[in-house]
């Protein structure tokens, strides 16, 4: 009898226990980013809050600047699980000093990186081909059309800043004196398709590209080096400025993108702000991810599910063992 009076007991502790932390979790609103990474990233963590800590979580349109703005003066919405700071490094600062948001995990954990990419199988046919002066020495390898003796460098749609900054490398490096010419997509469809193009036909591309990725998921590429570190102050005043006069040869920088949340929601709950801090994942997953939402039309919250029933050594780190028990058998 004693013993069934402390199973009961415990049993009721532990039920309130699992209520207390339901109640402690609440409501909580996720910002829903435009690009393909940040959406997948606030489903996943939408999944995650419900299934593993009992939050009756919801998903909000979020952008990067109205998004900052509203979690800087109005404290909502809880959480931007991917948010780009390149841009508003300053005001996040102060907000963080402040003490009204917080910083959490850099949830790309190689940072978003940009710059000119070969396919990987001219790559390894031409292990001296790593660095973009080398790839300028080989026209043959890069042809407009097959059979032309001149290369391509391929470069962005109107309007796009990576437009600006490779016709200004592409000079930098000599390309508009050489047996090369810029190719600039007309749209963003047009950029892709030409790499799609040239893995079909087995055709070397050489040309600007980013990571994370559906496209870097699909198409194996290498990125080149441009030799040199990032230098801020010549991007600034020229690389990444329209027909600047004398373009010295730069590397793209790295844009670093952070989970941020309110410093009320924080506090609220450590649990799962301990679970933002931890929570990161590298290019190559998100590219193999976008990968597949690409290729089955799926949506943002099917990504996240895709993910988390096909990583799960890489995201139960993220949280306690209990909690991952509790997301696997909710999926």
């Amino acid at each position: 009898m004693r013993f069934l009076r402390t199973a009961t007991v415990l049993a009721l502790a532990f039920c309130a226990t699992g209520a207390a932390r339901a109640a402690e979790c609440g409501d909580v609103t996720i910002a829903e980013m435009k690009w393909a990474s940040a959406g997948v990233a606030a489903n996943l963590d939408k999944i995650i809050l419900e299934k593993g800590y009992g939050c009756k979580a919801k998903i909000v349109p979020g952008d990067t600047l109205p998004t900052f703005k509203s979690m800087n003066e109005t404290g909502q919405p809880d959480i931007a699980s991917e948010f780009w700071i390149n841009s508003d490094r300053i005001e996040l600062d102060n907000a963080i000093r402040e003490n009204r948001l917080v910083q959490a995990a850099e949830i790309l954990s190689e940072g978003a990186v940009e710059g000119w990419w070969i396919p990987k199988f001219i790559a390894d046919a031409n292990p001296d081909i790593r660095t973009v002066e080398s790839a300028l020495q080989h026209p043959e390898l890069f042809p407009v059309e097959p059979g032309s003796s001149r290369g391509a460098v391929h470069s962005c749609p109107v309007g796009w800043s990576c437009r600006v900054s490779t016709a200004n490398l592409f000079r930098a490096f000599g390309g508009d004196k050489s047996r090369f010419q810029l190719v600039e997509a007309e749209t963003p469809k047009a950029l892709d398709d030409s790499i799609a193009k040239a893995f079909d036909n087995k055709m070397g591309w050489l040309g600007y590209y980013w990571a994370p990725t559906a496209m870097l998921g699909k198409y194996d590429m290498t990125r080149l080096s441009f030799g040199v570190a990032h230098d801020k102050a010549e991007w600034e005043s020229c690389t990444s400025i329209p027909d600047c006069a004398r373009p010295q040869i730069n590397s793209y920088p790295v844009s670093r993108a952070y989970t941020i949340v309110t410093r009320a929601f924080a506090d609220r709950d450590e649990a799962v702000t301990d679970y933002l801090k931890k929570r990161a994942w590298d290019n190559s997953t998100v590219n193999e991810v976008l990968a597949w939402q690409d290729e089955n039309a799926a949506s943002n919250e099917a990504a996240a599910q895709y993910f988390l029933k096909n990583y799960g050594a890489l995201w139960s780190k993220w949280t306690p063992a209990d909690v991952a028990d509790k997301v696997k058998s909710g999926l």
